[in-house]
């Protein structure tokens, strides 16, 4: 029987349901590289402490490796370094290896490893950048070639993560379409008591339009841009509503403008099982993203799911593969005007939205997990 090893930093809300799937149909064993100090820790971009209420551990088998590093942590290359990674993947005897991402020491090592030896899969979502100085490119391109000369098979998530990869020297061959994606059913379930009594708590009524932004409150999801331009709008029937923390929170709550303070709501961050109900209580979300953007944006696959309409910058890695006429806006990244004119344009006709985010609904469908899923196990 075919034995498919995992290794990924630690568990992810949005990992947990592929791996519970996958368990289904191949021997499978998740390895956590960072360590077991638990995973409801401090979230340096929410500004908070996450613990996620739904569960991330159950449904397939896992183990926590040992993180000997200094100065432990997902977001730094040394901040995760195992002694023992490749002796306890060994153990398990896998026929291929699944590397979810490499840019931290072990993951590195890991590649090095197995190369050759076993058939490895890497997963990753990074899209080009192209501005950066010539000698800052040439090493980063000898150094990317080098480390995915490691990887038999790219599980690329979209177009612009496919073109990263051709850059960098994978092979059309090499290249699998193993799309990024959410637990669909999770957010297409009917939660309209729950998203009608939350805009009804904001004072909002059912004919107005409700524009969303849900994330990460910083710099570079930029919503600030989206607030200028809902105020520059004054749109008589129109709330924004945004939803999260970060350390843009309070420079937001300053800039609201009197005139269209009443109708610019402030919700705190909202754990899993809350957000259903925030996508399905919006008619419109935007994510207004600014250079060098977000490789993908999983939040425009829930709120598509939610059966929403879409506004975001061309700097959300998703964009160009989710997002078009059929379901809503493309604005060119920190362009004020264009961002309000594709909004003011959206916010014309309510029963509209209603028939773009259908057709959110219906695109998002081949976005599954179960999509994924199958074409990463056909390759093991």
């Amino acid at each position: 029987m075919k034995r498919l090893a995992i290794v990924t930093t630690h568990p992810i809300q949005y990992y947990a349901p592929v791996f519970q799937l996958m368990a289904e149909k191949i021997a499978l064993k998740v390895f956590y590289t960072g360590g077991n100090k638990g995973f409801n820790d401090y979230d340096r971009k929410f500004g908070k402490q996450v613990c996620w209420d739904i569960p991330l551990l159950e449904g397939y088998e896992y183990e926590f490796l040992d993180n000997i590093s200094l100065f432990p942590g997902s977001h730094h290359f040394f901040g995760v370094v195992n002694s023992n990674a490749v002796t306890r993947i060994k153990k398990f005897e896998p026929s291929a290896i699944l590397i979810y991402g490499w840019a931290c020491l072990s993951h590195i090592n890991l590649l090095r490893s197995f190369h050759g030896k076993i058939q490895i899969l890497f997963r990753g979502d990074s899209k080009l950048v192209d501005d950066l100085p010539f000698f800052r490119s040439l090493v980063k391109s000898i150094l990317l070639k080098w480390i995915y000369k490691h990887v038999d098979i790219a599980l690329y998530v979209g177009t612009e993560n496919r073109a990263y990869f051709k850059r960098f020297g994978l092979k059309e061959s090499q290249l699998v379409f193993a799309p990024h994606a959410i637990d669909n059913l999770r957010f297409q379930e009917d939660n309209r008591i729950e998203s009608n009594e939350l805009r009804s708590t904001l004072g909002i009524h059912p004919v107005d339009i409700v524009v969303l932004f849900a994330g990460k409150v910083n710099d570079l999801k930029n919503p600030r841009i989206l607030l200028e331009a809902f105020c520059q709008i004054n749109h008589p029937n129109a709330h924004l509503v945004i939803v999260g923390s970060g350390d843009s929170l309070l420079d937001l709550k300053n800039l609201k403008a009197s005139e269209a303070a009443m109708k610019i709501h402030f919700l705190p961050f909202q754990n899993q099982q809350q957000m259903p109900s925030v996508y399905q209580a919006c008619d419109l979300f935007c994510i207004p993203t600014k250079y060098p953007g977000e490789t993908w944006g999983l939040a425009v696959n829930e709120a598509m799911a939610a059966g929403k309409a879409i506004l975001c910058s061309n700097q959300v890695g998703s964009a160009i593969d989710l997002v078009c006429e059929k379901n809503g806006q493309v604005f060119k990244s920190e362009d004020l005007p264009d961002l309000k004119q594709k909004l003011s344009h959206l916010l014309k006709d309510k029963s509209r939205l209603t028939e773009l985010g259908e057709n959110s609904r219906k695109k998002i469908s081949t976005w599954s997990i179960e999509n994924q899923v199958n074409q990463t196990l056909a390759h093991v």
